[in-house]
């Protein structure tokens, strides 16, 4: 009798651990850390905004980036909360924080920290060991890069997002740390703000050496200022991974691939 007494109690204690997460993901980023943490199978939800990996087609979908449906969010009782900031409005973020339930904010701003936070997202879903060999592997790969492309002097990059009107990445964006990884520096990373707009005299101010963007036809409009260094120079490069808009295990391949197109010599 005392023996099934402490196996009641030890089920009683164990049981809740044992239970499965029901994690959603608030960002397309987030899902994709899962995935790469081979966690797939915690996703009850995710938000979309484009593709998504094979490993989680089928999950339930709570809504666009943006647009959040948060009646069907609920109706997934998620025990854990995946949120990047931008991807849900202030006012829904507001929301969410008043039901209480647990969430874990993500909004890296440097390749170590995504790193960083990849470990704690494994902590977060039970699979703290995942997260450590992911961490490892990673942080490899970025000593290494940062050890092949460095230079005493960088060289002076300008980084397009948009033309009309005319959008770049501010200091605080991770997209201008994979460019400082690669031996380049983001010549608007005097600014704040995550996607500053600019003017085209700000940008021939700085006469960046360097000009990348995701079109060509963008890169091409450059020509028309040949006294601009990058266009007498010859580098108008086209950006062709969109890894590095999504900050995930990923990116540091994306990272890579930037070293690559910028210093094909190193």
């Amino acid at each position: 009798m005392r023996r099934f007494g402490l196996a009641l109690l030890l089920l009683a204690i164990t049981g809740p651990a044992l239970a499965q997460l029901r994690v959603v993901s608030l960002a397309p980023s987030l899902s994709e850390i899962v995935v790469e943490l081979d966690s797939a199978d915690l996703l009850v939800g995710v938000l979309d905004a484009g593709e998504r990996p094979a490993a989680i087609a089928q999950v339930a979908s709570v809504g666009r980036y943006g647009q959040l449906d948060m009646e069907r969010l609920l109706s997934l009782k998620p025990d854990l909360l995946l949120l990047w900031p931008g991807s849900v409005g202030p006012a829904q973020r507001d929301q969410l924080q008043r039901l209480g339930l647990p969430i874990f904010v993500a909004e890296p701003h440097s390749l170590e920290q995504l790193i960083t936070q990849i470990k704690a997202i494994a902590a977060q879903l039970g699979r703290p060991s995942r997260g450590v060999v992911r961490a490892s592997e990673l942080r490899k790969q970025l000593t290494e890069l940062r050890q092949r492309y460095r230079r005493d002097t960088p060289l002076k990059v300008f980084y397009q997002v948009w033309d009309k009107p005319l959008y770049t990445v501010g200091g605080g964006q991770i997209i201008s740390d994979a460019l400082e990884v690669c031996g380049a520096r983001n010549v608007f990373a005097d600014l704040s703000l995550p996607a500053p707009q600019v003017s085209i005299e700000a940008v021939l101010q700085r006469d960046p050496q360097v000009i990348l963007a995701g079109d060509q036809a963008q890169l091409d409009a450059w020509k028309d200022w040949p006294r601009v260094a990058a266009v007498k120079q010859g580098k108008l490069l086209l950006v062709t991974d969109k890894g590095l808009e999504r900050p995930s295990g990923q990116m540091l391949d994306a990272t890579a691939k930037l070293c690559e197109l910028i210093a094909p010599d190193r």
